[in-house]
C-alpha cells in the first residue's frame, strides 16, 4: 500500500477539500496510525535533506552537532538533532531561511517584531495550498460546512491568523466574509446583516464583540452565529464557558503559528472538546522539558516542538514555540494525537517572589468570580526590592460597590491558596480597560518605569 494518501505527492500536494459530504474526512485523516507513522517517517527524511541541503542554517547545525540527514532512520532520531528557536530565525532575516529561490516564493508573513527582528516565513504556491487544506480540515471539525458563511475578524496583512483562515473556508467551500479587526460597531452590525454561521477570531476580542453586542441592545443568543474558533492566544476553559452561555455557541480551539504555518496546524472537533487534534501528516509534535531539552512521554506536560513535514518554501526542524502543553492519545481522529489546550507560554510566565505563575491562572480565577468580568490586566511593579503584582479587572456592569469589594478579596484570596503568591486587585468600572481587537496584552510590566 503506497505511504502517500491518494492524489498526493510527498509534500502532501493534490486534491481539493471543497464539495466533500458533510462529514467526510479527507484522505490523510482516514490513515491508521501505523500508516500515519510510516508517512511520517517519509516526509521527514525528505525534509531534513531538504533543509540541509538548501538552507545553510541547517547544514551548519546539522555538521556542528555531527548528524546528517540519513542519521534519522526512525521517527524516535529526530530527537538527535538541534532546536531551532525563534532568536534564530531572527538572525537569518530576512530570507536566509529560505530553501527555495526567493522568485518561487508565493507570499510573505512575519511576526510583529515588537521584540527585535521580525520572523519573516515565505510560502510557495504548494505551501499555500497545504494551508489552506488544513485549514479547511480544521473549519470541518469544529462543524462548518460547505455554503456556510464565515466571519474572520482575525487581523488580515502580515500576522498569518486573516488570510490563513479566509483562504481554508474558502477552500472548504464557504462563504467568506473578510472583516478583519476593528471597527467593533460595524462587525456587529455585519453579523446582524449577513448571519454567518461561523466567527474566527480570537477570544479576547469575542468578549469585545460581545460587549458591544450588549451596549447596542442585542441579546448576543440571538445572533445566527453558531460555531467560533478562537485561536492566537491563551484561553481557558473559563473563558470558553463565559463565550458559549453568553453567544449560545460551540466554542473550539484552533492552534497554529507563523513559523510553522499559521492557523491549522492543530483542531479542536466540535463533538468532544477535549483538545486540539493535531494535523502529524503535515506537523510532528515532540513535548520537551523546557529546561534540558529532553523529549517528555506522552502524557507528560512540556514545551511543544514542531517539525513541518510537508513545507517547501520554509521547513522547520524541531521548532521550540515555548507553548507548554501536553500530547495525548486521539479521540476523534484516533490516529492524530492531540494536544491539550496550551496553559500557557514559557516566555509569559512570571516569577513573583520565587513563584511561578501564568496569566491564564489569574484568569481562571477572575471567570469563576461571578461580579467580575473577563477583562483583566496584570501590572507588575517593584516595592523597594520586591516584585508586586496587581490585577485590574473590570466590574461586571450589575455588580454594586459591595459585591465589588467582596470580589477583590475572594480573588485575593483564591491567587493565595491556589497559587501561593499574594496579588493586589483593583476592581475597575465596565469599559475602563482597553480592548483587544487581535492578541489581548495580559501582562504590563513597569518595573523598569
Amino acid at each position: 500500500m503506497s505511504t502517500f494518501p491518494k492524489g498526493r505527492d510527498a509534500w502532501g500536494h493534490g486534491g481539493d477539500a471543497a464539495g466533500r459530504g458533510a462529514d467526510e474526512a479527507d484522505e490523510g485523516e482516514r490513515l491508521s496510525r501505523d500508516e500515519l507513522a510510516a508517512l511520517q517517517l517519509t516526509r521527514l527524511r525528505a525534509t531534513l535533506h531538504r533543509a540541509y541541503e538548501r538552507v545553510p542554517f541547517y547544514r551548519q547545525s546539522f555538521d556542528k552537532a555531527g548528524l546528517h540527514p540519513d542519521d534519522c532512520r526512525s521517527l524516535a532520531d529526530l530527537a538527535l538533532f538541534p532546536f531551532t528557536t525563534k532568536s534564530d530565525l531572527r538572525d537569518q532575516y530576512p530570507f536566509g531561511m529560505l530553501a527555495v529561490p526567493r522568485p518561487e516564493v508565493r507570499r510573505i508573513h512575519a511576526s510583529s517584531g515588537t521584540t527585535g527582528r521580525p520572523t519573516v516565513v515565505g510560502y510557495t504556491e504548494g505551501d499555500l495550498s497545504t494551508w489552506a487544506d488544513v485549514v479547511a480540515r480544521s473549519i470541518r471539525a469544529a462543524g462548518g460546512r460547505p455554503g456556510q458563511m464565515v466571519h474572520i475578524a482575525y487581523g488580515y496583512g502580515l500576522f498569518t491568523g486573516g488570510l490563513g483562515a479566509h483562504y481554508g473556508a474558502e477552500r472548504l467551500g464557504c462563504t467568506v466574509v473578510p472583516a478583519s479587526g476593528g471597527m467593533t460597531d460595524r462587525q456587529v452590525r455585519l453579523i446582524q446583516d449577513f448571519r454567518p454561521e461561523i466567527i474566527m477570531v480570537t477570544p479576547s476580542y469575542m468578549l469585545t464583540l460581545l460587549d458591544e453586542m450588549e451596549r447596542q441592545g442585542i441579546d448576543p443568543r440571538s445572533t445566527s452565529l453558531r460555531t467560533g474558533m478562537f485561536g492566537a492566544e491563551p484561553w481557558t476553559q473559563e473563558m470558553r464557558r463565559e463565550i458559549e452561555e453568553r453567544l449560545d455557541i460551540d466554542a473550539v480551539d484552533i492552534y497554529g503559528l507563523s513559523e510553522v504555518m499559521g492557523p491549522g496546524v492543530a483542531q479542536e472537533f466540535a463533538e468532544t472538546k477535549d483538545g486540539l487534534h493535531v494535523w502529524e501528516d503535515h506537523f510532528y509534535p515532540e513535548v520537551v522539558d523546557p529546561l534540558t531539552g529532553a523529549v517528555l512521554p506522552e502524557g507528560e506536560s512540556g514545551e511543544l516542538v514542531f517539525t513541518s513535514l510537508t513545507k517547501e518554501a520554509m521547513p522547520v526542524i524541531r521548532y521550540r514555540t515555548r507553548d507548554l502543553t501536553r500530547l495525548l492519545p486521539g479521540t476523534a481522529r484516533p490516529a492524530f494525537r492531540r494536544m491539550e489546550k496550551v496553559t500557557g507560554r514559557s516566555d509569559d510566565m512570571i516569577i513573583l517572589r520565587g513563584v511561578n505563575l501564568y496569566p491564564t491562572q489569574i484568569e481562571e480565577v477572575l471567570l469563576r468570580t461571578p461580579a467580575l468580568a473577563p477583562h483583566f490586566q496584570l501590572r507588575l511593579t517593584r516595592e523597594g526590592r520586591l516584585d508586586a503584582l496587581t490585577v485590574r479587572v473590570e466590574a461586571r456592569r450589575e455588580s454594586d460597590a459591595g459585591q465589588r469589594e467582596a470580589a477583590a478579596a475572594a480573588v485575593v484570596r483564591a491567587v493565595k491558596e491556589g497559587i501561593g503568591v499574594s496579588v493586589a486587585v483593583e476592581v475597575v468600572d465596565p469599559q475602563t480597560l482597553e480592548r483587544s481587537v487581535g492578541k489581548m496584552k495580559r501582562l504590563v510590566d513597569l518595573r523598569e518605569a
